[in-house]
């Protein structure tokens, strides 16, 4: 073969290598948002998926509603704590230690803040509504993009706080949104099982988990006063809903709530939605997660 030739072929070669290089798929973002309560959130139902997630080599960004580091709930880092609704300690040596852990460090000292990053809707009573709303979706399709391209999954992170400032929040709502339609998994854990029942389809109208097998904190384990809160401005009362209820509703008559009520653990995956019911789910809640992401899983516990 002459030079000419050899020439020639280097060349074809060379671009098939650049052509296959711009074809071939990108890998995976491999990073997960977590989203914590400013009104305190449980230490385990953090450290269960993150240890899962961190451990399958997932990144993980942090978001609060306003952008404050998030402070973990006192009974959950006391190992002398008793669930008052279980009648035992719940928190372990090992797992207090965690928590503690990530609390002295920097590792939440600077989550996104939703305020900031999710627009807000507009009131009705807006004189230039219309504008508004069309400026309002046009946001939320441009972060559309962003989450698709750079998250793999949103997580919810349970505790008494996401009643107050998470639960009924639109933006967490939004994000629940646009995960979903980007296909990805969204996942409660106890409480933060709340924010994905009160997300609505924007055409139907229905649930989020309409439809859907889930789990969540029963009746049975709810406190009758204020017990596992942090004191602002007072002292809470108890859950002021049941979470229980609110999900046998929200699932509609082909749902289900399954709160496996005497099973040491409940976790159920109805693809693209994973539920958590509480404290000791954790960790195989991150499990599943990992699963689903690494291994298609699209169903558990049911």
């Amino acid at each position: 073969m002459n030079l000419k030739k050899i020439c020639c072929l280097a060349l074809v070669l060379v671009g098939a290598a650049s052509s296959f290089a711009q074809s071939a798929p990108q890998a995976k973002s491999k990073r997960v948002l977590f989203i914590l309560s400013e009104y305190g959130y449980w230490g385990e139902e953090l450290i269960g998926p993150m240890e899962a997630l961190e451990g399958a080599g997932y990144k993980i960004d942090f978001a609060t509603p306003k952008g404050t580091k998030p402070m973990a709930l006192p009974p959950s880092m006391d190992v002398n704590y008793i669930d008052p609704p279980l009648g035992k300690k719940v928190t372990t040596a090992e797992m207090a230690a965690k928590v503690k852990k990530v609390e002295e460090s920097d590792k939440l000292d600077k989550p996104i803040n939703l305020t900031e990053w999710m627009p807000a809707k507009p009131y009705l009573s807006s004189s230039t509504y219309l504008d508004d709303l069309f400026g309002y979706n046009r946001t939320l399709d441009k972060i559309g993009k962003e989450i698709t391209g750079k998250y793999d999954a949103l997580v919810i992170v349970g505790g008494s706080g996401p009643i107050l400032d998470v639960a009924n929040n639109k933006r967490v709502q939004d994000l629940i949104r646009l995960f979903i339609k980007g296909g990805k998994p969204v996942v409660g854990i106890c409480y933060g099982v709340a924010a994905i029942a009160f997300t609505r389809d924007e055409i139907t109208d229905k649930s989020a988990v309409y439809g859907k097998r889930v789990t969540g904190h029963p009746v049975v384990h709810d406190y009758n006063d204020g017990h596992g809160y942090l004191k602002v401005d007072g002292i809470f009362p108890g859950a002021p809903y049941q979470l229980e209820y609110i999900l046998k509703d929200a699932v509609g008559p082909d749902g289900q709530f399954i709160a496996n009520i005497g099973k040491e653990t409940s976790v159920i995956v109805d693809y693209p939605i994973i539920t958590a019911r509480t404290t000791y789910d954790s960790a195989l809640c991150g499990k599943k997660l990992v699963e689903v992401l690494e291994n298609g899983l699209v169903r558990y516990g049911w």
